[in-house]
């Protein structure tokens, strides 16, 4: 018989938990028998204590385990998803999920809503007109079988992992959210239960992102690796920058227009860079990686793929996006090499003018959020347009220039060195 002040002092002592005491708790506190200043004191001794690799991998099996799981197996193509951890101007898994369906996997994405900077993928696709993110499992399975849609993105039921769902909201105030163990095994259990054959992970590490160390990056993606294979879901990571936003917005409805003209053959450099190479990941994931998804976006087929995915959801992939009404231009004071664009300064601008919430359960504002109008290497002299500033509450201008203005920095020349998104490849492992 197993208490929970037993396993508490337990992990606080530093002594290692059994598979059985893990399962306990989780299913206890699932159904209300661990209370929550009980699971928050076992979240803080595990932040101090930490978890071994048998540890972490039971905690995730148990937070799967109490809710139920998906199944695709029915499908005729194969399963793949990708998870980012989070970052400035991060609108990837727009252009992506049609992209990899355009070559011939499904993509059912579980995403959900931003809480600070921007708003999560959910918020951004809501800018479209017309697009719902709340789908039954009968609506999810249908548009993933279609043979022109063949992706979804949409919010996760309250039966998917609800251990992690309860876990969360009290680790985000207790302090104890930088636990890799606990993100890990949030992450994880997740996308499990998603019943995907393969995922992989863009791990993002810089100013703009959640982990600003490579070591403490690598250590939870190598983790997420690992977790995935131990549950046969084949898993890759890549460690990609966020010293600097993605592309040159930051904003929902700003992101979903930058993210079309990706899938319409432009769109920034960095943003189609990583488009492409996660794009690969998942394709040689699932054994697809005869098909070139750049191919796919010269065809036009991937922008097919958009349209009828934001069709199948209730959208208008053909109506005009919501458009701020109040704009505000920020201007160099500087002359030189533009050597340094801030993504937590330019993500804190965005949240300032309405794009993201600081607290669960409120409302953004589509239209909201910054366009950069320049990049790193850049040449400007006093009074060029750095960036352009969108919301329909102007009174928050003065407040949102004071994260942005200093995010800009120059040189008289540029020392820095141009380099690839993608930092580093971890995995998979193979069990």
């Amino acid at each position: 018989m197993h208490d929970a002040i037993s396993i508490i002092t337990a992990k606080r002592d530093g002594r290692e938990l059994s598979g059985a005491e893990i399962d306990w708790v989780i299913e206890a506190f699932t159904h209300g028998i661990v209370a929550d200043e009980q699971m928050a004191a076992l979240a803080m001794a595990v932040y101090f204590r930490g978890m071994t690799r048998a540890e972490v991998s039971r905690w995730t099996s148990a937070m799967v385990d109490s809710g139920s799981r998906m199944d695709f197996t029915w499908l005729d193509r194969p399963t793949v998803d990708k998870h980012s951890t989070g970052g400035v101007g991060d609108k990837i898994t727009l252009p992506l999920a049609p992209l990899v369906a355009a070559c011939g996997a499904a993509v059912p994405q579980l995403s959900g809503r931003g809480l600070g900077h921007t708003g999560g993928t959910l918020d951004k696709l809501e800018a479209v007109p017309g697009w719902r993110a709340d789908l039954s499992r009968a609506e999810m399975a249908e548009i993933l079988a279609d043979p022109a849609v063949g992706a979804v993105v949409c919010a996760a039921g309250a039966d998917l992992a609800p251990a992690d769902r309860r876990l969360y909201a009290l680790r985000d105030v207790t302090g104890t959210v930088e636990s890799i163990p606990l993100i890990a095994s949030s992450i994880m259990s997740k996308k499990i239960a998603e019943g995907t054959e393969a995922l992989v992970l863009d791990v993002k590490v810089g100013a703009g992102a959640f982990m600003k160390d490579v070591a403490d990056a690598r250590e939870l993606a190598r983790t997420m690796v690992e977790l995935g294979a131990d549950e046969g879901v084949r898993t890759v990571a890549l460690l990609t920058a966020m010293d600097a936003p993605l592309g040159r917005t930051a904003g929902n409805a700003l992101e979903v227009r930058e993210a079309v003209e990706v899938l319409a053959g432009g769109g920034p450099d960095d943003v189609v860079e990583l488009t492409l190479a996660l794009a690969r990941e998942m394709l040689a994931a699932v054994g697809l990686d005869g098909v070139d998804p750049a191919d796919r976006l010269r065809d036009g087929s991937a922008m097919d793929r958009w349209r009828s995915m934001i069709a199948a959801q209730g959208g208008d992939p053909a109506a005009p996006l919501p458009r701020a009404r109040h704009t505000d231009v920020v201007l160099a004071e500087f002359d030189g090499v533009v050597d340094g664009i801030d993504a937590h300064g330019v993500g804190l601008a965005a949240w300032r003018l309405g794009a993201g919430r600081a607290r669960a359960g409120e409302s953004v504002q589509a239209a909201a959020g910054v366009e950069l109008h320049v990049g790193l290497g850049d040449l400007v002299t006093v009074g060029t347009p750095l960036a352009t500033l969108h919301t329909d509450t102007p009174e928050k201008f003065d407040y949102a220039r004071r994260s942005l203005e200093p995010a800009f920095t120059g040189s008289a020349e540029s020392a820095r060195r141009a380099r690839g998104v993608v930092i580093e490849r971890i995995g998979p492992v193979e069990r």
